[in-house]
């Protein structure tokens, strides 16, 4: 009997712990942030759970749709059994998703939308409320009179353009004594939104508040403000968290972040196409939650976890 015990301990191991000799593709909008290495932290995490190989690969820049497509259909070629994708642009990605449902390929789009209901589930923050919070946190800063400049991240940009419109929806409805004085965009490019910043500053003297949408547009105008020694004197409230805005949090040039939850991004958006293969019905749309993080907040254990997710892959 003792010879059996290890097969009954085999046969009696969780099913979703075993290989299935299924590949799902995640293609992200880039590579460089620290943010998408949190995404892929997440899906290597469900992948070794739910037993699929995780396949990561996408475009170096967040503007390179043309990239990003190509590399969507090199997925497709190889016959993939589903992707994950954070679509660069709303359009751009379209005929490629739609595709995929053609060839019986599942989607699930993560981060930002795309125009078309060709996908199992969308995973992402609800960017507008993100966005929300931001204005409400700059309208208590301001209290409630100022004006305000915002480093916007793309044109296209579904993610972006949301948190944009729910910060200058709720300073319009909550704190209409606050006026924006511009809005440009920094192409998520760090160098281009340090330049959107300078040419703000000095377009605009008596700013009293910006709002930085993404990673890379906080970066910009944080560096901003420093070179000009306007840390503190400016309100900045920004979106999405790395070691340097983390630094500058702490120092005071940044008032606060809107973080998201980059990692349950990854891990969520791959356990639906994992429950979407076995038959099972994901949810159509999932919240991975943001929260505003303060300098008071970062000691938290819950602020932690999110600002330094373990990056295995």
């Amino acid at each position: 009997m003792r010879r059996w015990l290890p097969l009954v301990l085999l046969l009696m191991l969780p099913a979703c712990n075993r290989p299935t000799g299924k590949v799902i593709a995640v293609v992200p909008k880039g590579q460089a942030h620290v943010f998408w290495q949190s995404v892929h932290a997440g899906a290597a995490a469900a992948g070794r759970e739910f037993g699929v190989s995780i396949e990561w690969n996408g475009p170096a820049s967040e503007t390179e749709y043309s990239k990003q497509v190509e590399i969507v259909e090199n997925f497709l070629s190889r016959r993939v059994d589903g992707v994950l994708l954070a679509p660069t642009d709303r359009k751009a990605l379209v005929g490629v998703i739609e595709k995929a449902k053609r060839m019986n390929v599942p989607v699930t789009i993560f981060d930002s939308g795309a125009d078309t209901e060709s996908y199992v589930s969308f995973v992402a923050t609800d960017n507008y409320a993100g966005g929300q919070i931001a204005g409400r946190r700059m309208g208590e800063l301001l209290k409630g009179k100022g004006s305000v400049a915002i480093i916007a991240v793309a044109p296209g940009s579904a993610s972006t353009l949301d948190r944009e419109k729910g910060f200058q929806d709720t300073l319009a409805k909550e704190f209409p004594g606050i006026r924006i004085a511009d809005l440009q965009y920094g192409m998520s490019d760090r160098a281009r939104s340090l330049a959107v910043a300078e040419d703000l500053l000095t377009a605009h003297p008596g700013l009293t508040g910006i709002f930085a949408s993404n990673e890379s547009s906080t970066v910009g105008a944080s560096q901003a403000l420093k070179a000009r020694g306007l840390a503190g004197k400016i309100q900045l409230v920004g979106f999405d968290s790395s070691t340097s805005l983390v630094e500058d949090l702490k120092a005071g040039v940044i008032d606060s972040l809107v973080v998201q939850n980059p990692y349950r991004m990854g891990y969520e958006g791959v356990k639906t196409l994992v429950d979407h293969l076995a038959g099972r019905v994901p949810p159509r749309r999932i919240d991975s939650g943001a929260v505003l993080v303060k300098r008071d907040d970062l000691n938290k254990p819950e602020v932690q976890k999110l600002l330094n997710p373990e990056l295995r892959f």
